[in-house]
Protein backbone atom coordinates (compact mmCIF):
# COMPACT_ATOMS: atom_id res chain seq x y z
CA UNK A 1 0.00 0.00 0.00
CA UNK A 2 2.85 2.37 0.78
CA UNK A 3 4.37 1.77 -2.68
CA UNK A 4 0.97 2.30 -4.30
CA UNK A 5 0.67 5.59 -2.41
CA UNK A 6 4.04 6.71 -3.77
CA UNK A 7 3.03 5.76 -7.32
CA UNK A 8 -0.24 7.72 -7.00
CA UNK A 9 1.75 10.68 -5.65
CA UNK A 10 4.21 10.49 -8.56
CA UNK A 11 1.41 10.36 -11.12
CA UNK A 12 -0.36 13.31 -9.51
CA UNK A 13 2.85 15.34 -9.47
CA UNK A 14 3.45 14.52 -13.13
CA UNK A 15 0.10 15.95 -14.18
CA UNK A 16 0.41 18.92 -11.82
CA UNK A 17 3.67 20.02 -13.49
CA UNK A 18 4.80 21.96 -10.42
CA UNK A 19 7.45 24.64 -10.83
CA UNK A 20 9.44 23.87 -7.64
CA UNK A 21 9.89 27.61 -7.26
CA UNK A 22 12.10 27.47 -4.15
CA UNK A 23 14.43 25.08 -5.96
CA UNK A 24 14.66 27.70 -8.73
CA UNK A 25 15.61 30.34 -6.14
CA UNK A 26 18.32 28.05 -4.77
CA UNK A 27 19.62 27.49 -8.30
CA UNK A 28 19.67 31.23 -8.92
CA UNK A 29 21.62 31.72 -5.66
CA UNK A 30 24.13 29.10 -6.76
CA UNK A 31 24.44 30.83 -10.13
CA UNK A 32 25.08 34.17 -8.41
CA UNK A 33 27.93 32.58 -6.47
CA UNK A 34 29.43 31.07 -9.65
CA UNK A 35 29.16 34.26 -11.72
CA UNK A 36 30.10 36.64 -8.91
CA UNK A 37 26.76 38.44 -9.08
CA UNK A 38 25.17 40.37 -6.21
CA UNK A 39 23.58 37.53 -4.24
CA UNK A 40 21.02 39.60 -2.36
CA UNK A 41 20.15 41.92 -5.24
CA UNK A 42 19.22 38.86 -7.29
CA UNK A 43 15.51 38.32 -7.99
CA UNK A 44 14.16 35.14 -9.57
CA UNK A 45 12.78 36.14 -12.99
CA UNK A 46 9.02 35.76 -13.25
CA UNK A 47 8.59 35.38 -9.50
CA UNK A 48 10.46 38.38 -8.05
CA UNK A 49 11.76 36.22 -5.18
CA UNK A 50 15.06 37.12 -3.47
CA UNK A 51 17.76 35.07 -1.76
CA UNK A 52 17.01 34.71 1.96
CA UNK A 53 19.60 32.21 3.24
CA UNK A 54 23.16 32.94 4.48
CA UNK A 55 26.02 32.96 1.96
CA UNK A 56 27.23 29.55 3.16
CA UNK A 57 23.90 28.05 2.05
CA UNK A 58 24.20 29.74 -1.35
CA UNK A 59 27.59 28.07 -1.79
CA UNK A 60 25.97 24.67 -1.14
CA UNK A 61 23.48 25.40 -3.93
CA UNK A 62 26.22 25.71 -6.59
CA UNK A 63 25.88 22.04 -7.74
CA UNK A 64 22.26 22.76 -8.71
CA UNK A 65 23.62 24.86 -11.57
CA UNK A 66 25.19 21.78 -13.15
CA UNK A 67 21.81 20.43 -14.30
CA UNK A 68 19.04 21.51 -16.60
CA UNK A 69 15.92 22.56 -14.71
CA UNK A 70 13.82 19.56 -15.79
CA UNK A 71 16.55 17.16 -14.71
CA UNK A 72 17.06 19.08 -11.48
CA UNK A 73 13.36 18.83 -10.64
CA UNK A 74 13.50 15.06 -10.92
CA UNK A 75 16.71 14.82 -8.87
CA UNK A 76 15.41 17.10 -6.12
CA UNK A 77 12.19 15.11 -5.91
CA UNK A 78 14.08 11.80 -5.59
CA UNK A 79 16.50 13.24 -3.02
CA UNK A 80 13.62 14.64 -0.95
CA UNK A 81 11.81 11.28 -0.99
CA UNK A 82 15.04 9.64 0.20
CA UNK A 83 15.38 12.32 2.90
CA UNK A 84 11.79 11.62 4.01
CA UNK A 85 12.75 7.96 4.44
CA UNK A 86 15.87 9.00 6.38
CA UNK A 87 13.81 11.35 8.56
CA UNK A 88 11.42 8.49 9.31
CA UNK A 89 14.35 6.23 10.22
CA UNK A 90 15.87 8.87 12.52
CA UNK A 91 12.47 9.56 14.08
CA UNK A 92 12.04 5.87 14.93
CA UNK A 93 15.56 5.81 16.36
CA UNK A 94 14.78 8.92 18.44
CA UNK A 95 11.61 7.30 19.83
CA UNK A 96 13.28 3.91 20.30
CA UNK A 97 10.28 2.31 18.61
CA UNK A 98 9.37 -0.11 17.12
CA UNK A 99 11.84 -2.97 17.59
CA UNK A 100 14.67 -3.02 15.05
CA UNK A 101 13.36 -5.87 12.88
CA UNK A 102 10.14 -3.93 12.23
CA UNK A 103 11.74 -0.59 11.43
CA UNK A 104 12.35 -1.11 7.68
CA UNK A 105 8.64 -1.77 7.19
CA UNK A 106 7.77 1.19 9.42
CA UNK A 107 10.09 3.49 7.42
CA UNK A 108 8.46 2.34 4.19
CA UNK A 109 4.99 3.06 5.59
CA UNK A 110 5.93 6.55 6.78
CA UNK A 111 7.63 7.33 3.46
CA UNK A 112 4.75 6.04 1.37
CA UNK A 113 1.98 7.77 3.27
CA UNK A 114 3.98 10.70 4.68
CA UNK A 115 4.07 12.43 1.29
CA UNK A 116 0.43 13.40 1.86
CA UNK A 117 1.13 15.30 5.08
CA UNK A 118 0.71 18.95 4.12
CA UNK A 119 4.17 20.13 5.31
CA UNK A 120 5.86 17.27 3.45
CA UNK A 121 3.69 17.70 0.36
CA UNK A 122 4.46 21.42 0.09
CA UNK A 123 8.17 20.79 0.76
CA UNK A 124 8.16 18.42 -2.22
CA UNK A 125 6.07 20.84 -4.26
CA UNK A 126 8.44 23.77 -3.73
CA UNK A 127 11.67 21.76 -3.80
CA UNK A 128 12.53 22.94 -0.29
CA UNK A 129 15.46 21.94 1.97
CA UNK A 130 13.43 21.37 5.15
CA UNK A 131 13.77 17.58 5.19
CA UNK A 132 17.54 17.85 4.93
CA UNK A 133 17.68 20.36 7.80
CA UNK A 134 15.55 18.10 10.04
CA UNK A 135 17.75 15.10 9.19
CA UNK A 136 20.92 17.00 10.14
CA UNK A 137 19.45 17.87 13.54
CA UNK A 138 18.10 14.39 14.28
CA UNK A 139 21.36 12.79 13.13
CA UNK A 140 22.99 14.79 15.91
CA UNK A 141 20.42 14.20 18.62
CA UNK A 142 20.15 10.44 18.07
CA UNK A 143 23.88 9.95 18.65
CA UNK A 144 25.30 9.22 22.11
CA UNK A 145 26.35 12.22 24.20
CA UNK A 146 29.84 10.72 24.34
CA UNK A 147 30.31 11.34 20.60
CA UNK A 148 32.93 14.07 20.12
CA UNK A 149 31.24 15.27 16.94
CA UNK A 150 27.80 15.63 18.52
CA UNK A 151 26.52 19.13 17.78
CA UNK A 152 28.14 19.41 14.35
CA UNK A 153 24.93 18.65 12.47
CA UNK A 154 23.02 21.28 14.42
CA UNK A 155 25.74 23.86 13.78
CA UNK A 156 25.70 23.18 10.04
CA UNK A 157 21.88 23.28 9.96
CA UNK A 158 21.94 26.65 11.73
CA UNK A 159 24.54 27.96 9.27
CA UNK A 160 22.12 27.11 6.47
CA UNK A 161 18.82 28.23 7.99
CA UNK A 162 19.46 29.99 11.37
CA UNK A 163 16.43 28.70 13.34
CA UNK A 164 17.95 25.25 14.13
CA UNK A 165 20.33 27.21 16.39
CA UNK A 166 17.72 26.82 19.15
CA UNK A 167 18.77 23.17 19.41
CA UNK A 168 22.24 24.33 20.51
CA UNK A 169 20.54 26.25 23.33
CA UNK A 170 18.63 23.07 24.20
CA UNK A 171 21.89 21.10 24.36
CA UNK A 172 23.46 23.74 26.59
CA UNK A 173 20.52 23.92 29.01
CA UNK A 174 20.28 20.13 29.28
CA UNK A 175 23.92 19.88 30.32
CA UNK A 176 25.49 18.75 27.03
CA UNK A 177 28.00 21.62 27.12
CA UNK A 178 30.59 20.03 24.83
CA UNK A 179 27.95 19.30 22.18
CA UNK A 180 26.67 22.87 22.43
CA UNK A 181 30.21 24.21 21.98
CA UNK A 182 30.77 21.91 18.98
CA UNK A 183 27.51 23.18 17.52
CA UNK A 184 28.61 26.80 17.94
CA UNK A 185 32.03 26.03 16.48
CA UNK A 186 30.52 24.30 13.43
CA UNK A 187 28.19 27.27 12.88
CA UNK A 188 31.05 29.76 13.14
CA UNK A 189 33.32 27.70 10.86
CA UNK A 190 30.64 27.44 8.15
CA UNK A 191 29.82 31.14 8.48
CA UNK A 192 33.52 32.01 8.24
CA UNK A 193 33.80 29.94 5.05
CA UNK A 194 30.90 31.94 3.64
CA UNK A 195 32.52 35.20 4.72
CA UNK A 196 35.87 34.34 3.15
CA UNK A 197 34.28 33.25 -0.13
CA UNK A 198 31.62 35.99 -0.27
CA UNK A 199 32.72 38.86 2.01
CA UNK A 200 30.37 41.50 0.59
CA UNK A 201 27.33 39.24 0.62
CA UNK A 202 28.17 38.07 4.14
CA UNK A 203 28.40 41.63 5.43
CA UNK A 204 25.07 42.52 3.81
CA UNK A 205 23.31 39.42 5.15
CA UNK A 206 24.49 39.54 8.77
CA UNK A 207 24.14 43.31 9.18
CA UNK A 208 20.98 43.93 7.17
CA UNK A 209 19.01 41.18 5.49
CA UNK A 210 18.89 38.73 8.42
CA UNK A 211 16.84 41.23 10.42
CA UNK A 212 14.36 42.10 7.65
CA UNK A 213 11.47 39.60 7.84
CA UNK A 214 9.72 41.44 4.99
CA UNK A 215 12.37 40.04 2.65
CA UNK A 216 11.29 36.48 3.53
CA UNK A 217 7.63 37.15 2.80
CA UNK A 218 4.34 38.61 4.02
CA UNK A 219 3.85 37.78 7.71
CA UNK A 220 0.05 37.82 7.41
CA UNK A 221 -0.18 35.12 4.72
CA UNK A 222 -1.94 31.88 5.71
CA UNK A 223 1.23 30.09 4.65
CA UNK A 224 2.88 31.51 7.78
CA UNK A 225 1.98 29.20 10.67
CA UNK A 226 4.05 30.87 13.40
CA UNK A 227 2.54 32.60 16.43
CA UNK A 228 3.36 35.95 14.87
CA UNK A 229 1.52 34.96 11.70
CA UNK A 230 -1.55 33.88 13.66
CA UNK A 231 -1.61 37.17 15.60
CA UNK A 232 -1.13 39.15 12.37
CA UNK A 233 -4.15 37.48 10.78
CA UNK A 234 -6.21 37.93 13.92
CA UNK A 235 -5.44 41.67 13.93
CA UNK A 236 -5.58 41.90 10.12
CA UNK A 237 -2.20 43.58 9.89
CA UNK A 238 1.17 42.61 8.48
CA UNK A 239 2.92 44.10 11.52
CA UNK A 240 1.37 42.79 14.78
CA UNK A 241 3.86 44.86 16.77
CA UNK A 242 3.91 44.45 20.55
CA UNK A 243 1.10 41.89 20.49
CA UNK A 244 3.07 39.61 18.19
CA UNK A 245 6.27 40.04 20.20
CA UNK A 246 4.52 39.38 23.51
CA UNK A 247 2.74 36.27 22.23
CA UNK A 248 5.98 34.95 20.76
CA UNK A 249 7.90 35.63 23.97
CA UNK A 250 5.34 33.84 26.15
CA UNK A 251 5.19 30.82 23.85
CA UNK A 252 8.98 30.78 23.52
CA UNK A 253 9.46 30.77 27.29
CA UNK A 254 6.84 28.05 27.70
CA UNK A 255 8.28 25.92 24.90
CA UNK A 256 11.92 26.12 25.93
CA UNK A 257 11.03 25.47 29.57
CA UNK A 258 9.04 22.36 28.65
CA UNK A 259 11.70 21.15 26.20
CA UNK A 260 14.55 21.50 28.69
CA UNK A 261 12.49 19.99 31.52
CA UNK A 262 11.62 17.03 29.28
CA UNK A 263 15.23 16.55 28.19
CA UNK A 264 16.39 16.49 31.82
CA UNK A 265 13.65 14.12 33.03
CA UNK A 266 15.00 10.69 32.09
CA UNK A 267 14.19 9.48 35.61
CA UNK A 268 10.47 10.19 35.37
CA UNK A 269 9.69 10.48 31.64
CA UNK A 270 10.04 7.70 29.12
CA UNK A 271 11.58 8.90 25.84
CA UNK A 272 12.71 12.09 27.56
CA UNK A 273 15.18 13.06 24.83
CA UNK A 274 12.57 12.50 22.12
CA UNK A 275 10.08 14.78 23.85
CA UNK A 276 12.77 17.38 24.50
CA UNK A 277 13.78 17.34 20.83
CA UNK A 278 10.25 17.58 19.47
CA UNK A 279 9.30 20.36 21.91
CA UNK A 280 12.44 22.32 20.91
CA UNK A 281 11.48 21.96 17.24
CA UNK A 282 7.93 23.13 17.90
CA UNK A 283 9.22 26.09 19.90
CA UNK A 284 11.53 27.15 17.07
CA UNK A 285 8.64 26.95 14.60
CA UNK A 286 6.29 28.86 16.86
CA UNK A 287 8.60 31.78 17.72
CA UNK A 288 10.11 32.31 14.28
CA UNK A 289 8.65 35.46 12.64
CA UNK A 290 7.79 33.34 9.61
CA UNK A 291 7.29 29.57 9.66
CA UNK A 292 5.86 28.53 6.31
CA UNK A 293 3.72 25.41 6.34
CA UNK A 294 6.54 23.43 4.70
CA UNK A 295 8.82 24.24 7.66
CA UNK A 296 6.56 22.01 9.79
CA UNK A 297 8.08 18.76 8.46
CA UNK A 298 8.82 18.19 12.15
CA UNK A 299 5.32 16.74 12.14
CA UNK A 300 7.00 13.45 11.12
CA UNK A 301 8.98 12.89 14.37
CA UNK A 302 6.03 14.29 16.35
CA UNK A 303 3.62 11.76 14.83
CA UNK A 304 6.11 8.90 15.26
CA UNK A 305 6.59 9.81 18.92
CA UNK A 306 2.85 10.02 19.55
CA UNK A 307 2.35 6.68 17.76
CA UNK A 308 5.03 5.11 19.97
CA UNK A 309 3.00 6.10 23.03
CA UNK A 310 -0.44 5.52 21.54
CA UNK A 311 -1.28 2.97 24.24
CA UNK A 312 -1.80 5.99 26.49
CA UNK A 313 -5.22 7.58 25.88
CA UNK A 314 -4.17 11.29 25.99
CA UNK A 315 -1.33 10.64 23.51
CA UNK A 316 -3.67 8.58 21.33
CA UNK A 317 -6.13 11.48 21.19
CA UNK A 318 -3.30 13.90 20.45
CA UNK A 319 -2.07 11.60 17.67
CA UNK A 320 -5.51 11.62 16.06
CA UNK A 321 -5.76 15.40 16.37
CA UNK A 322 -2.27 15.89 14.90
CA UNK A 323 -2.99 13.60 11.95
CA UNK A 324 -6.24 15.45 11.27
CA UNK A 325 -4.48 18.83 11.35
CA UNK A 326 -1.50 17.89 9.16
CA UNK A 327 -3.71 16.12 6.61
CA UNK A 328 -6.38 18.84 6.52
CA UNK A 329 -4.74 21.47 4.24
CA UNK A 330 -7.21 23.75 6.04
CA UNK A 331 -5.28 27.01 5.61
CA UNK A 332 -5.50 26.68 1.82
CA UNK A 333 -9.30 26.60 2.00
CA UNK A 334 -9.56 29.94 3.83
CA UNK A 335 -10.98 32.74 1.64
CA UNK A 336 -8.68 35.77 1.92
CA UNK A 337 -6.70 38.34 0.01
CA UNK A 338 -3.01 38.05 0.88
CA UNK A 339 -3.96 36.92 4.37
CA UNK A 340 -6.24 39.91 4.93
CA UNK A 341 -9.98 40.06 5.44
CA UNK A 342 -10.28 36.70 7.22
CA UNK A 343 -13.60 36.61 9.08
CA UNK A 344 -13.66 35.35 12.66
CA UNK A 345 -14.90 31.83 11.94
CA UNK A 346 -12.01 31.24 9.50
CA UNK A 347 -9.33 32.36 11.99
CA UNK A 348 -8.71 28.92 13.52
CA UNK A 349 -8.56 27.05 10.16
CA UNK A 350 -6.11 29.69 8.93
CA UNK A 351 -3.75 29.06 11.88
CA UNK A 352 -4.09 25.40 12.85
CA UNK A 353 -0.41 24.56 13.28
CA UNK A 354 0.40 27.16 15.93
CA UNK A 355 -2.46 26.15 18.31
CA UNK A 356 -1.59 22.48 17.83
CA UNK A 357 2.05 23.16 18.67
CA UNK A 358 1.01 25.03 21.83
CA UNK A 359 -1.34 22.18 22.82
CA UNK A 360 1.51 19.66 22.48
CA UNK A 361 3.74 21.85 24.67
CA UNK A 362 1.01 22.26 27.31
CA UNK A 363 0.13 18.56 27.40
CA UNK A 364 3.81 17.65 27.71
CA UNK A 365 4.30 20.22 30.46
CA UNK A 366 1.32 18.98 32.47
CA UNK A 367 2.51 15.41 32.06
CA UNK A 368 5.96 16.36 33.34
CA UNK A 369 4.49 18.12 36.37
CA UNK A 370 2.36 15.11 37.27
CA UNK A 371 5.24 12.67 36.80
CA UNK A 372 7.58 14.87 38.85
CA UNK A 373 5.08 15.23 41.69
CA UNK A 374 4.43 11.50 41.68
CA UNK A 375 8.16 10.82 41.77
CA UNK A 376 8.60 13.33 44.61
CA UNK A 377 5.74 11.70 46.55
CA UNK A 378 7.26 8.25 45.99
CA UNK A 379 10.64 9.51 47.18
CA UNK A 380 9.04 11.03 50.27
CA UNK A 381 7.24 7.75 51.04
CA UNK A 382 10.51 5.88 50.62
CA UNK A 383 12.32 8.21 53.00
CA UNK A 384 9.53 7.91 55.58
CA UNK A 385 9.65 4.12 55.38
CA UNK A 386 13.41 4.18 55.83
CA UNK A 387 13.04 6.48 58.83
CA UNK A 388 10.46 4.13 60.36
CA UNK A 389 12.73 1.11 59.79
CA UNK A 390 15.65 2.92 61.40
CA UNK A 391 13.47 3.92 64.36
CA UNK A 392 12.21 0.34 64.80
CA UNK A 393 15.78 -0.95 64.63
CA UNK A 394 16.87 1.55 67.25
CA UNK A 395 14.04 0.57 69.59
CA UNK A 396 14.90 -3.10 69.18
CA UNK A 397 18.52 -2.39 70.06
CA UNK A 398 17.45 -0.47 73.19
CA UNK A 399 15.16 -3.36 74.22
Amino acid sequence: MALISLVVFAVLRHFQQVSMVDMLVYRAEGAAVVTGGDLYAMRLPGWDLPATYPPFAAMLFVPSTWFEISTLRMLVMLVNIALLALLAHLSFRLAGWPERRLRPAAVLLVTGFGVWLEPVYTTLQYGQVNLGIACLVLWDLTRPDSSRAKGMGIGLAAAIKITPGLFAVYLLLTGRIRAAVVSGAAFLAATLIGALALPGASYDFWTRYLWDSRRVGVVELVDNQSVRGAVARLLSTNNPGAAGLAAGAVVGLLGLTVAVAAGRSERVLRRAEAWGTVCTALTALLISPISWTHHWVWCVPLLVLLAAEAQDRPRRLLLGLSLAVFLSYAMWLVPHSWGQGIVWYWQLPSSLYAPLGIVVLLVTGVRLLRRSRRAADDEMDRMLRLAELERDASLMEQA
